[in-house]
Parts: structure tokens; sequence; C-alpha cells
């Protein structure tokens, strides 16, 4: 019973970093910019998954379905980890408006837990939860935690030299409870490798702000691959860490 109770703990604590492992850049929901955008061709992306969590070491893998249209997009993704199984689902569905993606309705459903439901009410212009009473106006560009990397890879593909190291975007995302402003700095040109090879990418990092006890986020985009994020690591100053990477993409 101590190690099942011991397990549960570590999978509720590695959700929380994982389910935020589709956040990006944009503008705040305080000062609205619309900025050019290109969204990326339909695709299914699969990654492995390394982690340290409570002094464990811990694998698995996460699938991404990107489906867009001409108006509309869906987001679908699935984390499973190694002697758990299937941990999270999340969804993102919504239009394309000239802001970029305009999410509907965020659904998550996490390991041992209830869906939760975040829904863009455009007619109200407010953002509700099912898991709290919090509202927030929605004046355009906001995102949820899954659509925001795909809004972030649609702005670096039109961005050109723009985005650039030294560079700074910002974005106001929703998650299950409430919604936040982030802010990312283009860190750097590097070369990774990945099961598919070296790969060129822009290194994008999200650092917390001053006194918080939130984790670092830092972000790899391939433009060679359609700017497809190709890793993303999450990092608490303590040395523990959740690192995802690319291992294919499918064309859709």
């Amino acid at each position: 019973m101590r190690f099942l109770t011991f397990s549960s703990t570590l999978v509720r604590r590695t959700l929380m970093v994982i389910g935020m492992l589709s956040t990006s850049l944009a503008f705040s929901a305080d000062g609205i910019t619309k900025t050019p955008f290109q969204t990326p061709p339909a695709a299914e992306l699969q990654y492995t998954i390394k982690a340290k969590q409570s002094g464990i070491s811990l694998g698995g893998s996460a699938s991404v379905k990107w489906l867009p249209t001409k108006n509309t997009y869906q987001i679908l993704t699935e984390t499973h980890a190694n002697l758990f199984g299937k941990i999270l689902d999340a969804s993102s569905i919504g239009a394309i408006d000239s802001f970029g993606l305009a999410p509907e309705k965020f659904v998550e459903k996490r390991f041992g837990k209830q869906p939760t439901t975040t829904t863009f009410d455009r007619d109200a212009k407010t953002i509700r939860f099912t898991a709290s009473q919090e509202t927030y106006s929605i004046k355009g560009g906001e995102q949820d935690r899954t659509s925001a990397t795909w809004q972030l890879v649609a702005q670096a593909r039109a961005a050109g030299d723009q985005f650039k190291p030294g560079s700074e975007w910002k974005m106001f995302v929703a998650g299950r409870r409430d919604a936040e402003p982030w802010s990312f700095k283009v860190i750097a040109i590097e070369k990774i490798t990945t099961a598919m090879g070296e790969q060129n990418t822009i290194h994008i990092s999200k650092a917390p702000p001053p006194d918080s006890k939130d984790q670092t986020l830092d972000i790899w985009l391939a433009p060679d691959l359609e700017w497809y994020p190709v890793r993303l690591k999450f990092s608490d100053a303590n040395g523990e860490f959740i690192d995802q990477m690319l291992e294919s993409v499918k064309k859709l």
C-alpha cells in the first residue's frame, strides 16, 4: 500500500508538468497585437519522454495530432508513462481567425481524475472553467495550453528574420483552472540530435517570474521540419525535469 501511495503521488506530480507541455508564445490579452501567422501542414508527431521526478527516473511516450483546415483546427494529444499506462489525454478545438488559433474548447483528462473543460465563449467574450469559478475576458489572441504551441509554430513560420535570438514573445494562456500571461525569449540557433537525425533548431526559453517556484520551459522548433517542436523540456531548480524529444513525424 505504501508503494501504491508513492506511485500515485509521483504520477500526479509528473502530470502537473506534462500537462503544461503544450505552452507557447503570443501576445498578452492586456495588450492586443495581431501578428502574422502561417499554420503548418497537418501531421502526427511521436515523442519519447525522459523524466526525473521525486528522485525517480521515468520513461514514456507522447503523440500529438495536429489537424488544421482553412478555418478550423483540432489538436489531440495522448501521453503514456512506463508502469502506469496512459496518464494524460488533452484536446483543443477551435477556429482560425485574424489572430491565429482561436480556441473554443480545451479538455484535459489526467490519470485518476475527472476531465476538466476550459471554454472560450466567443459570443460572451469570456473564458470559463469547469474546475474553478474564475473567468477572463476574451480580447483576441488568447490560447489554451494545447493550442499555444501551435500558435507559436504558426507565428514563427510567418515571422521570418524577426524570430531571432533576443526577441521576446508573449501570450495569454488558459489552463485547467485559470489563465496568465507568459513571456518567452528566443535564445539561440542550435543543433540537436533526434531519432530523425541532427536538426537545426531555434531554442526558446520561458523563465519563471522572480520569486516564483514555476518551472523553466525550453522549446526547440525546427525550421527544416515545418517549424514543428522537436523538443520540450521543463526543469525545476532542484534538478528534476521532464524532457520530450521528437521520434517521428507523419504528414496527414
